[in-house]
């Protein structure tokens, strides 16, 4: 979650409902088909029109994740090249993700510099709702994606993988025929490794009592920082573990975040790993950055707002800065700051280090499982970073 904004307006039964919420949302994915034309002048949407929006959501994503792909001599062309007639790609759709697959070739390109690949792909697109009023039907779907590291160094780990939510919006024309007109992301955060939209950022007032993080260096090789991961003071190992667990099926004990318009489930989630490995509540007033717990009926600030849990850990000693992003090591937190206003956007851990020297990070909104930190900069190389050894 983005920080707060200092608004000192909520209070635990803002929490319960966050908390209902989350349920409500959960329940929305379940299928719920609406009911077809509401008259005879308007276009049918039966149950093979709707299979056809979802088989066309899925040939839109998977050219994304093709896009990624190592793959010498492959020419084939867009999988969406082969809609027609009652339902296809409009026009402007047809550009917007000609650039996306353009933009996606490039992230590619610089993936390859910082020495990773992905050997194959697979993505799948389960159709969630569909609500249709006239000539419109906007239809909810859950992306699955799953990527496989290529063996460029040798050490990579296996996979990496996300879960992404999706709003398509459809339109028919004079003559029945449904085209796809928008695609609009539902999570928070917009960090999947196949998008190309900005990600969301937020401004958050600071005081000089604060203290401040040093930007992280992104270059390698960095200055040796090893961990002693059996130290006794904390379970780094429990941290992984844990994040790895709830990566995509979210732990019911605490609120879900993600997709409620409140920035996100991003330091929520780094938050309950750290707590597993751990991390103590220091209870007292929501709002003060020097205190932090969190459960299922309340959190402080510093518990779920990127800035604020960024105040807590250094205020309260918990953490140290590192000097580069590539000393991170299993248990490590690395904050993001897309547009370098000063105010950190997006919270992640590390649950996996590669014994060359690459971590990898899980995070929620996007939902993300082991992606390494060179895609992460790859993706957003203009971003401020900021890593903490926990």
């Amino acid at each position: 979650m983005k920080s707060r904004k200092l608004s000192r307006t909520r209070s635990r039964v803002t929490i319960l409902t966050a908390a209902a919420a989350s349920v409500v949302a959960g329940a929305a994915l379940l299928p719920s088909w609406s009911a077809g034309a509401s008259t005879t002048n308007e276009p049918e949407v039966d149950a093979k029109t709707k299979a056809t929006f979802q088989r066309l959501a899925d040939a839109v994503f998977t050219d994304r994740t093709n896009a990624l792909l190592d793959k010498p001599g492959q020419k084939k062309g867009p999988l969406t090249d082969g809609f027609s007639g009652n339902v296809a790609l409009s026009s402007g759709s047809a550009r917007t993700e000609g650039s996306a697959l353009g933009q996606l070739g490039d992230r590619k390109d610089r993936l390859a510099k910082y020495g990773e690949k992905y050997s194959s792909g697979g993505t799948t697109v389960t159709l969630d709702r569909t609500r249709v009023k006239g000539s419109k039907a906007v239809v909810t779907v859950t992306e699955t994606t799953k990527l496989e590291y290529k063996k460029v160094r040798g050490d990579e780990p296996k996979t990496t993988g996300f879960q992404a939510h999706h709003k398509l919006t459809f339109r028919a024309n004079e003559d029945g025929e449904w085209r796809l007109t928008a695609i609009r992301e539902t999570d928070d955060s917009y960090l999947a490794v196949n998008q190309t939209v900005k990600p969301k950022v937020a401004t958050v007032a600071a005081d000089g009592n604060m203290p401040s993080a040093p930007r992280a260096a992104t270059t390698r090789p960095a200055p040796a920082k090893p961990k002693n991961l059996s130290s006794g003071t904390y379970n780094y190992k429990a941290m992984a573990t844990y994040a790895e667990k709830y990566w995509s099926n979210y732990n019911p004990a605490y609120p879900n975040f993600n997709g409620h318009g409140a920035g996100g489930d991003c330091t929520n989630f780094v938050s309950q790993s750290l707590k597993a490995g751990g991390w103590k509540h220091k209870p007292g007033y929501v709002y003060d950055y020097t205190k932090w717990f969190g459960n299922a009926d309340i959190q402080s600030d510093s518990f779920v707002g990127v800035n604020e849990w960024s105040w807590f850990a250094l205020n309260s000693k918990r953490v140290t800065s590192l000097a580069n992003v590539y000393q991170m090591d299993v248990g490590d937190v690395l904050q993001v700051d897309f547009d370098k206003d000063g105010s950190k956007d997006h919270t992640m851990i590390v649950t996996y280090r590669s014994p060359q020297g690459v971590p990898y990070l899980t995070y929620h909104s996007t939902n993300t499982y082991r992606r390494s930190v060179a895609s992460v900069i790859a993706s957003y190389p203009n971003a401020a970073y900021y890593a903490y050894r926990t």
